[in-house]
Formats: structure tokens, C-alpha cells, sequence
């Protein structure tokens, strides 16, 4: 590889990075995206007149799409819906370099920068991959992401994750600095403890005598109590290594696969399902069930 390969292949300038051996020839025309961008801001008004803030709901509407199609496993859409997504990552890139910020190559050089710190057993000496959480703690307490000792430890946990996924960041923090269960057995005891308690709240002739609707400070400790459940869920989920993201899109997917075949199921029987009753119900469902 001459000297303008690798300079086309590594626009950090870094000499020779390893993971430069798994470039592929198409890779540079991501490129292309910086180029489009800018091309489309010299020629076209509403382009020309972005800014970061105007562009930021875009960025996020995207990423909801690409996480849709990869749910959906449409790869036929994937392709245009990280298009898309690529677009808005390059438009920032392209509007911080018009504002003197930073350049394209500072993206690159802190995303490798990143990658080998956090991965001390491909780039370093380490034998096995490291504590991931207790790695970026400690990076984010000294020359990685943040310089301060004594940062916030949810520093840099973005507001507009859902809240599954900021659960799970939140919790996943403090097992970086040693805050964490030995295992999943304190969760599930937890999440059994958490149940108990919105079980208590829940139940009994003078409780379900108070409509929550109409008492607000039963509607606020009930609202307390699902909080802590689902929080106590996410624990469970965390330390059994399955984002509780996916866990719940899953058990949706599988709810409404159920409920369409319980609704053709009605149908095959000539009942109204809408208004069939619930043991007639029922009985569709695990009828949908044993045949999964």
C-alpha cells in the first residue's frame, strides 16, 4: 500500500493503526457524505439556513428509524434509514467546521482514541477484555472523558434516552465505580420485594375503594411504587447481560403476533372477537400460544 493509500484510508494521520487491515475499497466513499453536505449548503436556502439546534430533532426521528428497521429486520430499508441517519451525523460535522469547532478528522481521531482505550486487549498488553463500566469510570475520572476527579458519575448520560435505556445507563455507572449486586439473585429479590409492595398498594376493599383517579397522592405512590418495580426490573436485565430495550420490543412483537392470530383464530369460528367473551378468549390465546 503506497504512502496515499494509507493517508486516504487513515485521514487521522495515525501511522499504520491495526484495524487499518480490515479497510475495505468502498470505505472512503462514506466520505462522500461531508461532500454532499456541503455542496448542499452552498446551493440549496433551507439547507444553507440549519443549525445544530434546528437539526437535532432530525438526528433523533433518524435514529428512532434505524433502530425500527433493525427490530423490523427490514434490511430493505436499513440501507436508506442509516442514509438518512449518516446525513444528519455529517451535517453537524460539516456545521461545526463552518463555526471553526473542530473537523472531521477530530471525530475520527477521538472515536480511535476512544476504541483504544477501551480495548486494552487487542491494542495493549491485556490478556482478556477488561470491566467495561469500571474502564470508562476510570477514564472519565482521568484523561478520557472527563478531566475532573470528582465529575458527576452521570455525567454524559444523555436526557433524551428512553427510559429503559437511561435506567440501564444510570445503573450501569454505578457498577462502574463498585456499586453493584455480586449477582442476579439481590435484583430478583428486589424485583420480588417491589412487587410485594405495589401488590399491597394495589389490593384490599378500602384501597380499591380509592380511585386513583380521582386521589392524587394514591396516584403518586402508586407511580412510586411502578418505578421502583421497573427499575428493579432493569437490574435483573442489566446483570443478566439483556438490554431491557430489546426484552421489552420482544415481548411486544410476541403480544401482538398472539393477539392477530387469537383475532383469526375468532374469525376461522365464525366469532365476533370484539365482543366474544373472555373465557371464549382466552381459550383462542392458548390455542395461539401452544401452536408457537
Amino acid at each position: 500500500m503506497s504512502s496515499d493509500d494509507r493517508k486516504l484510508q487513515d485521514p487521522t494521520g495515525a501511522l499504520d493503526p491495526p484495524h487499518l487491515s480490515r479497510a475495505e475499497p468502498g470505505d472512503s466513499l462514506l466520505g462522500r457524505s461531508l461532500a454532499l453536505v456541503r455542496f448542499l449548503r452552498e446551493r440549496c436556502p433551507w439547507d444553507a439556513r440549519q443549525d445544530p439546534r434546528s437539526l437535532r430533532p432530525y438526528l433523533l426521528e433518524e435514529a428512532h428509524e434505524v433502530a425500527d428497521a433493525i427490530a423490523a429486520e427490514d434490511d430493505d430499508a436499513l440501507p436508506g434509514e442509516l442514509g438518512d441517519l449518516l446525513l444528519n451525523v455529517a451535517f453537524q460535522i460539516v456545521l461545526a467546521e463552518e463555526r471553526e469547532a473542530f473537523e472531521s478528522r477530530d471525530v475520527l481521531e477521538r472515536l480511535e482514541s476512544k476504541m483504544r482505550d477501551r480495548h486494552p486487549h487487542i491494542y495493549g498488553d491485556a490478556e482478556s477484555p477488561p470491566d467495561w463500566e469500571a474502564l470508562k469510570a476510570e477514564l472519565r475520572a482521568g484523561h478520557g472523558e472527563r478531566t475532573e476527579p470528582d465529575a458527576d458519575v452521570f455525567e454524559g448520560v444523555p436526557m433524551a434516552l428512553e427510559p429503559l435505556s437511561r435506567a440501564l445507563r444510570v445503573q450501569d455507572r454505578m457498577a462502574g465505580i463498585g456499586f453493584d449486586w455480586p449477582d442476579v439473585s439481590g435484583p430478583l429479590e428486589k424485583v420480588r420485594e417491589e412487587a410485594g409492595e405495589l401488590e399491597s398498594l394495589l389490593t384490599g376493599e378500602e384501597v380499591e375503594a380509592r380511585d386513583p383517579i380521582r386521589d392524587p397522592e394514591r396516584r403518586s405512590a402508586i407511580e412510586e411504587e411502578l418505578g421502583d418495580l421497573l427499575f428493579a426490573v432493569v437490574n435483573v436485565a442489566r446483570l443478566a447481560r439483556v438490554h431491557p430495550s430489546n426484552a421489552l420490543l420482544s415481548a411486544i412483537s410476541k403480544f401482538q403476533r398472539r393477539s392477530r392470530d387469537m383475532r383469526d383464530r375468532a374469525e376461522a369460528e365464525g366469532l365476533d372477537w370484539k365482543s366474544a367473551s373472555l373465557e371464549e378468549l382466552d381459550r383462542l390465546w392458548e390455542a395461539a400460544k401452544d401452536d408457537e
